[in-house]
């Protein structure tokens, strides 16, 4: 079965890592590179290691983000030397951009480089960047217009966000690898990430909205809000500061109101399932289950029932 995720950071990481514990998924993975930077002269992914690191096995399990059984100390002499460490790189971490950068700067595109290193890593799952050109996530907050990363790690998701862009998106497009992965796929599905500033960015792409809307596999969506809170990050604030409802349904009018006819299915919690006939007055089929990922047998099994019931949509 050919399935293919749109996934941000840690929550899309964890789904992506259930559907590839599958047997009989060959999974591709289109990842948000919207939050990626550029720091210490180094091309940094944030969104894509994580889904990397996850897959093959190696994310720190307390963060869900960066390596277990870190080291740091190539951060603590960054210090010394007075160079900004608000984005904290472990030493092995380093490793990875400092690979990334050197294959970009022989002229590798970034879908190559990602495939050398979840090669390299034993991950047997694609993960496709979703552009192979630079797009830059931007939020306004009363500070004014700052960089995600910038928002995000530095100040600590604590501003308020009153409106997102993405810069140098309409220079960018899905590169080939991504509208076939979704031309061709059985099933396509939507990890429970941010609808904003991590899935809002793929689809964001010019492009991207129609090839979901011209393929044949239903497309379901995993919500990212559980009894009114993220499972993960500032989604739910993002959701009240720009004019939206923190819920499961939020979401799902969020997703159906923005991209009409785009989802056929919504995943939600048992702790939501009050919630269920608003969605469905979506025109959405509605799959309510244990939605929260604790451990890696959750993931695999909410991976299976998402499957499930996207055959049943299907049918």
């Amino acid at each position: 079965m050919r399935v293919v995720t749109l996934a941000g950071g840690v929550g899309g990481a964890k789904f992506a890592h259930g559907l590839a514990m599958l047997p009989g998924v060959a999974l591709t993975v289109i990842v948000n590179t919207g939050d990626d930077l550029e720091l210490h002269g180094l091309a940094i992914s944030p969104d894509v290691d994580t889904v990397l690191y996850t897959l093959a096995g190696l994310a720190n399990p307390e963060t869900g983000w960066g390596l277990r059984d870190e080291t740091w100390s190539a951060h603590e002499m960054l210090a010394r030397y007075g160079a900004p460490t608000w984005f904290r790189l472990g030493d092995r971490d380093l490793a990875t951009h400092l690979v990334r950068t050197r294959r970009l700067h022989d002229g590798v595109t970034p879908t190559d480089v990602t495939g050398e290193l979840a090669q390299a890593l034993g991950v047997r799952a694609r993960i496709l960047p979703m552009s192979d050109r630079p797009v830059r996530t931007r939020v306004r907050t009363a500070a004014g217009w700052l960089g995600f990363q910038e928002w995000f790690v530095a100040r600590r998701h604590a501003d308020d966000v009153l409106e997102v862009r993405f810069d140098a998106i309409t220079d960018a497009r899905p590169t080939e690898r991504v509208l076939a992965a979704v031309a061709t796929a059985d099933v396509l599905t939507i990890a429970p990430s941010n609808p904003f500033v991590s899935i809002g960015t793929i689809l964001a792409l010019p492009g991207m909205v129609p090839a979901l809307l011209d393929a044949a596999a239903p497309i379901v969506a995993v919500s990212p809000i559980v009894a009114g809170a993220a499972l993960k990050g500032p989604a739910d604030r993002m959701l009240q500061t720009l004019g939206e409802e923190s819920s499961a349904l939020g979401v799902a009018r969020h997703y159906a109101e923005r991209y009409p006819g785009l989802l056929d299915g919504f995943v939600i919690d048992r702790a939501d399932a009050l919630q269920a006939p608003a969605i469905e007055s979506l025109g959405l089929r509605v799959l309510a289950t244990a939605a929260v990922m604790q451990d890696e047998a959750d993931r695999a099994r909410l991976a299976q029932e998402v499957l499930v019931f996207a055959g049943e949509l299907r049918a």
